[in-house]
């Protein structure tokens, strides 16, 4: 029978036992957990897909022990994907940390349910804002289904905008020790964020817009510059079209590490000042009756293996896989070579498909649309800065 948390209010209480009640109620609960995503997809909290967060986790490679945290926990699937894939692997109940951040009063009460039904212990921390503060501690990993170019993400534009006020600079803060993240989208503030609460050989794993990877905007680029420098960008890999129910945007999954030397009880290469780059465009399958479409477990496994193969990593005292560069799959690059390309983190322009008409066509149209997201980015930013000029007058 599940446990309802600590303290939950009478009508959580009865539905969790009534839950309980019922067979097989962890499919109901996904099911429903679906439904709920479909109806209340704004961007802001949706249901991360089981494939996409299997190819989250195991980039993350969570062990027993570790502090695991998402700040946008939404129903809590990626941390009860963390639990089962460390249970898998050591046979008993994980002796993790697993915590949870949710800024809807309502999805928050979900993911509580969430892990309830499942007997899973975990600390969702109440209904609140976690860009408003830097994490007060360091974790082992930390992983984030993002939303996209959320505006007025500082806590000064709400109460500004609330007072008909243009906002004040955003104030000192750690997480961003060379320059302030862009007012009209929190991409960089989320990506400084997480970085900012990684232990010492932590690893982050987000989605992420397209556009960050590769946006010509001078904050943008000197945050990727930025990232380079201190070796934190491990992996990049650009999804499929149409994965996400609640987006249509073209994303990529980044990977961030701050230790990726070789080690004991990790990989075996010494992977510093290197990225590996995985096209994984064309990566797909379709969902039955639906345009939309899914990674599914084939493609999720082979992301996943071509990312241990070039860590050296192995499972279960087996060889870690020999890693080659795959045309227009997968390509190992130094630090050196992609600062000498604008810093762009965009993994199409690198590992590229072998020349045909088809692939020349598929490439001018993404490069296209990278552009007019950039320019999109642009158009924010002026927007932003013509709404204070028109406050001083």
């Amino acid at each position: 029978m599940p446990v309802p948390p600590p303290g939950s209010e009478g009508p959580l209480h009865a539905l969790v036992r009534a839950i309980g009640s019922i067979q097989r109620a962890r499919p109901l609960l996904d099911q429903c957990l679906r439904e709920l995503s479909a109806d209340q997809a704004d961007g802001s909290h949706y249901f991360t897909p089981d494939d996409m967060a299997r190819l989250m986790v195991g980039a993350a490679v969570p062990r027993d022990g570790h502090r695991v945290l998402d700040p946008v926990c939404g129903s809590g699937g990626l941390l009860v994907e963390s639990h089962r894939y460390v249970r898998e692997r050591v046979g008993l109940n994980p002796a993790m940390s697993l915590q949870g951040k949710e800024q809807h009063a309502h999805t928050w009460q979900v993911a509580r349910m969430n892990f309830a039904v499942r007997g899973i212990t975990a600390h969702v921390f109440p209904p609140g804002d976690s860009l408003a503060e830097p994490e007060p501690e360091r974790h082992d990993i930390v992983l984030a289904n993002l939303p996209f170019n959320q505006r007025d993400w500082a806590p000064e534009d709400k109460e500004e905008q609330a007072a008909g006020r243009s906002a004040p600079p955003l104030p000192v803060d750690p997480r961003w020790p060379e320059e302030p993240p862009s007012r009209g989208s929190a991409n960089s503030a989320w990506i400084q964020h997480i970085a900012h609460a990684l232990a010492p050989a932590g690893r982050g794993v987000f989605l992420m817009g397209d556009s960050v990877a590769n946006s010509r905007q001078p904050v943008t680029r000197r945050l990727r510059e930025r990232l380079l420098r201190e070796d934190l960008v491990e992996c990049v890999i650009a999804l499929p079209l149409r994965v996400f129910g609640h987006s249509k945007a073209s994303a990529c999954l980044w990977v961030l590490n701050r230790d990726k030397s070789a080690r004991p009880g990790w990989g075996v290469l010494d992977r510093r000042q290197q990225v590996l780059f995985v096209n994984a465009r064309r990566a797909f399958e379709p969902v039955p009756k639906s345009r939309a479409r899914r990674l599914g477990d084939k493609n999720t496994a082979l992301i996943l293996t071509t990312l241990a193969a070039w860590r050296g990593l192995s499972e279960n005292g087996a060889a870690a896989s020999p890693y080659s560069d795959t045309a227009g799959w997968s390509r190992s690059c130094s630090t050196e070579e992609i600062a000498d390309r604008e810093s762009s983190l965009m993994p199409t322009s690198y590992a590229v498909e072998p020349p045909s008409p088809e692939r020349d066509t598929r490439s001018r149209i993404e490069q296209l649309k990278l552009e007019l997201a950039d320019q999109f980015d642009q158009m924010r930013d002026l927007e932003l800065r013509l709404l204070d000029v028109l406050e001083d007058i």
